[in-house]
C-alpha cells in the first residue's frame, strides 16, 4: 500500500515537472527593443506610430541617453581620478609625516631643559625677596600682592608646560615669563630699599627726639677744653723760651 502511494506521488510531481518544463518564453519584441535602446541606444523604438504619438519627446533623445554612454563615460571619470587619488594619497602621506613629527616635538618638552633653571632660580630669587617684605617695614597686604605675582608666573609656566606647540614657540614663551620675571624682581628689589630706607630713617629721626640735649652742660664742657687746650699752649710756649729771647711771654703767679 506504501509503495503504491510512493509510486502514486512521484507521478503527480514528475507530471507537474513535465508541464512546468513545457510552459515557453513568450517574446516581445517591442519590450526588447526599448531595453537595446535604454541600454546600448542601438534599435528603433516600436510600435513607432505608439511613441510618435505619446512619447515623441522621449522617442527623440531615447538613444543619446543610454546608459551605456554614460558608463562608459563614468569609466573614463574613474580612470582619470587614479591620478589625482595617488597624488592626494601621496600628499597624506606626507602629511602624516609631518604631523608625526609634529607629534613628537610637542610631547617632548626640550625648551624647558634649556630654559627651566634659569626661570627656577628667579622664581627662587622672587619668593626669597617676598619673604623679606614684613622684615623691610612693608605691610601684610604689599606681601599678599608680591605672592599674587608669584602665583601668577607659576600657572604661567605650568600652563606652557601642559600646551601643546612646538618647542620653538615653547621656548619663546618661557623666555618671555623669565624676562617678566627678572623686571619684577628689579622693581621688587628696589621697593624694599626703599623700605629698608625708611625705616633706617625713621629710627634715626626718633633716636634724636628721644634725647634730652642740655646745652649749657655743652656750652660748659666746650669752654673747659677750651681753656685746657690754650693753657696747653702757653704751657709749651713757656717752657720753649728758657733760653731768653725777645719777645717771650711770662706769667706772674
Amino acid at each position: 500500500m506504501k509503495r503504491t502511494l510512493l509510486l502514486a506521488t512521484v507521478a503527480v510531481v514528475t507530471g507537474s515537472a513535465a508541464h512546468a518544463q513545457s510552459v515557453t518564453y513568450n517574446h516581445d519584441s517591442s519590450k526588447q527593443n526599448q531595453i537595446t535602446v535604454m541600454e546600448t541606444g542601438t534599435g528603433a523604438l516600436t510600435p513607432e506610430l505608439y511613441y510618435t504619438l505619446l512619447h515623441n519627446s522621449y522617442k527623440k533623445s531615447a538613444a543619446a541617453k543610454n546608459k551605456l554612454s554614460f558608463r562608459t563615460l563614468a569609466g573614463v571619470n574613474l580612470y582619470n581620478q587614479v591620478d589625482d587619488a595617488e597624488a592626494i594619497d601621496s600628499a597624506l602621506v606626507s602629511r602624516a609625516k609631518i604631523e608625526a613629527l609634529n607629534v613628537a616635538d610637542r610631547q617632548v618638552d626640550l625648551a624647558w631643559l634649556a630654559e627651566g633653571d634659569k626661570i627656577d632660580s628667579q622664581m627662587e630669587r622672587l619668593q626669597t625677596n617676598i619673604d623679606r617684605i614684613l622684615l623691610a617695614g612693608g605691610t601684610p597686604d604689599d606681601k599678599e600682592r608680591w605672592t599674587e605675582y608669584y602665583r601668577v608666573y607659576q600657572s604661567a609656566i605650568n600652563a606652557t608646560k601642559d600646551a601643546y606647540m612646538p618647542n620653538a614657540q615653547r621656548k619663546k614663551e618661557y623666555l618671555r615669563i623669565y624676562e617678566d620675571i627678572v623686571r619684577q624682581n628689579e622693581i621688587l628689589v628696589g621697593y624694599l630699599a626703599y623700605r629698608q630706607n625708611a625705616t633706617v630713617t625713621s629710627g634715626l629721626l626718633n633716636a634724636t627726639d628721644e634725647r634730652n640735649l642740655n646745652k649749657g652742660s655743652i656750652v660748659r664742657e666746650a669752654v673747659n677744653r677750651w681753656n685746657e687746650s690754650r693753657f696747653a699752649v702757653r704751657g709749651s710756649q713757656s717752657g720753649g723760651s728758657s733760653g731768653g729771647g725777645e719777645g717771650d711771654e711770662t706769667v706772674n703767679k
